[in-house]
């Protein structure tokens, strides 16, 4: 039988996540220059719909956004169209306060009155769909409509070998610099295809720390503080290396490969940049890179695009992840929406999450977050994300094998928690052996406690 432990893991969908991956309220990305989209999407919004009669039938639908939200303001809208277009429906849209979204669910899920409609956090889901809590969608999403969606977000939304949820948006992460210091330091601007190497990357911050106008060529954004974006922003590093969180063929044990040779090298490089001034731990704000200019480069995803170009203007560029010697790779994953087990109307509660997939909808909701669009067909129309647009390359990482899923276990919940506390600790001068393992035996652990989260 599974074990319902689910308590543990939802605690965790108060922390502040990129997803769309933004770390926190103080850094949520501000409205970016609007995107060319369909008339549809440019249309005004829908008008109140009649009061519900007794033919209709009620969705209910859960989300973490709140009037006022740019997201939950596009919701709104966007739930008062559906119900236009679907009059037989009436969309019963309830925000949820985020710091008691998770108690909420929490409890809903054990007592089974969830929603029929839930939205949640991506790398989040597989303690969802574990227990019974979710149910797949693959019968609901053609084939065509699949290969439409960035692998990224496939990846994300799969457990088991099934299809459980599906976002409007995916994130990216890559390394901002200042094409003015790269050219001054005479360093390479590295592109997609010939990304910096392990020493490249350590030489660029060594000359960048060099000039007089630099005071720390590398901002990590450890100001987010010990939380979602220390995994999300740096178990990349441990996979460039070679490492990675946990063993992903049989996702046991991360014993022997968190705290492996490959994992702990990646981890002293990163101590290495801290110890050698090359980035610091001190940095408590958002705007060193672009206001101060004090710091070259900074790595974070993005959200930061607006502030840095309205800051840099053309001494803003965009760099890919760098090899350390097993390839680039970059975080990925955001928000999604799935159905859950207990939802009486399965098939009009995807009619509902159909229309949010729309194109018009993805444009409409990636417009106002700056998040990147989760299907090809809007990536297209995107004046950001397009071919041509400043921020393709995040469609380029997301679209190759570069973009890697948080572990796709019920057990995330604790890898998280243990590597952020490692990393923190790390940063601080711990030794990097230690602090690894003793995370390795936390997640392993809490696998053996919950029986190795078998499905039988």
């Amino acid at each position: 039988m599974r074990k319902r432990f689910l308590y543990y893991t939802l605690l965790l969908f108060v922390v502040p996540m990129l997803t769309n991956c933004t770390p926190s309220a103080s850094v949520a990305p501000t409205r970016l220059p609007a995107t060319p989209t369909p008339t549809s999407v440019a249309a005004p919004l829908p008008t109140p719909v009649p009061a519900q009669t007794s033919q209709q039938k009620t969705i209910s639908v859960w989300t973490h956004n709140l009037s006022g939200n740019v997201e939950g303001d596009v919701l709104v809208a966007a739930a008062k169209e559906f119900e236009q277009m679907q009059s037989e429906y009436k969309i019963d849209l309830v925000s949820i306060a985020p710091e008691i979204y998770a108690d909420r669910v929490t409890g809903s899920a054990q007592s089974g009155s969830l929603p029929c409609v839930l939205e949640f956090d991506g790398p989040y889901l597989y303690s969802f769909a574990w227990p019974g809590y979710l149910q797949p969608i693959d019968r609901f999403v053609s084939a065509e409509m699949r290969a439409d969606f960035l692998p990224s977000i496939i990846a994300q939304g799969t457990f088991d070998g099934k299809l459980y949820s599906l976002g409007q948006f995916d994130s990216g992460l890559a390394i901002y610099g200042n094409r003015q210091y790269l050219t001054v330091a005479g360093v390479r601007i590295p592109t997609f295809d010939e990304p910096w190497s392990l020493a490249e990357f350590e030489e660029a911050l060594e000359k960048l720390t060099a000039l007089p106008e630099v005071e720390h060529a590398l901002d990590m954004k450890i100001n987010y503080g010990r939380g979602e974006f220390y995994t999300y922003g740096f178990s990349p590093i441990l996979q460039s290396f070679g490492g990675d969180l946990i063993d992903r063929q049989t996702y046991q044990q991360a014993s022997a490969v968190l705290d492996g040779p490959q994992s702990v090298a990646a981890m002293q490089h990163f101590q290495s940049w801290f110890q050698k001034g090359w980035a610091s731990k001190s940095i408590t704000t958002d705007d060193e890179f672009y206001v101060s200019r004090k710091v070259a480069l900074s790595w974070v995803g993005h959200w930061m695009y607006n502030p840095y170009k309205d800051g840099l203007g053309e001494d803003l560029v965009l760099l890919p992840m760098p090899d350390f010697g097993y390839g680039p790779k970059t975080g990925m994953g955001s928000w999604s929406w799935g159905i859950t087990g207990n939802c009486q109307d399965p098939a009009g509660a995807w009619a509902f999450i159909e229309h949010l997939l729309s194109p018009e909808e993805i444009l409409r909701v990636t417009d106002a977050n700056g998040a990147v669009p989760a299907r090809q067909s809007a990536l297209a129309q995107s004046g950001l994300y397009g071919e041509t647009g400043p921020l393709h390359l995040f469609v380029q990482q997301l679209n190759s094998d570069r973009a890697v899923p948080r572990p796709i276990t019920p057990a995330y919940a604790t890898i998280s928690t243990a590597f952020a506390e490692a990393v923190e600790n790390i940063v601080n001068g711990a030794d990097v052996q230690t602090e690894l393992t003793q995370a390795a035996q936390k997640i392993d652990q809490d696998i053996e406690d919950h029986q190795g989260y078998s499905i039988e």
